[in-house]
């Protein structure tokens, strides 16, 4: 059985959690301000995260409509520690699963460099080259859900 378990963040200190966790993997190791942990659309966005048995949260993720057919994967982390038993896979396959219940036939995201081949592994196909606000290398992916 694994020891983690992942949920919507619901309450004011999950979500404080859940984004903090964002940003610390994802934003502090470049430098990035706290400010740059949300956007605009998180409150039209579906979230996840994964949580470990102590309730500190070690994995996130969100989906989001860029139309009414695509849907778009962001904020994807998983904590080491828990890095390589499946939260990841779990997590991408929720968000698409919600997705689809929601009318997606496509799915995208801009996967860092290091994140290709476990995007591939999923049925994720490279694109093209994405230019994040992040500085570092990324390409964007694209999966069929239909």
């Amino acid at each position: 059985m694994p020891n983690y378990s992942i949920k919507s963040p619901e309450s004011t200190e999950e979500w404080e959690s859940y984004l903090l966790f964002r940003w610390e993997v994802l934003r502090k190791p470049l430098g990035m301000t706290k400010e740059s942990l949300s956007d605009s659309i998180e409150d039209k966005s579906f979230h996840l995260m994964g949580i470990d048995a102590e309730k500190n949260v070690i994995a996130s993720g969100r989906v989001h409509f860029n139309s009414e057919n695509e849907a778009q994967i962001r904020y994807m982390a998983v904590d080491d520690r828990f890095k390589r038993r499946g939260i990841g896979s779990e997590i991408v396959d929720k968000l698409e699963r919600y997705a689809t219940s929601k009318g997606a036939e496509i799915m995208v995201l801009n996967a860092r460099e290091e994140a290709i081949s476990f995007y591939s592994s999923l049925g994720y196909e490279e694109v093209c080259p994405y230019h994040s606000d992040t500085g570092i290398p990324h390409q964007t992916m694209r999966k069929s859900v239909l």
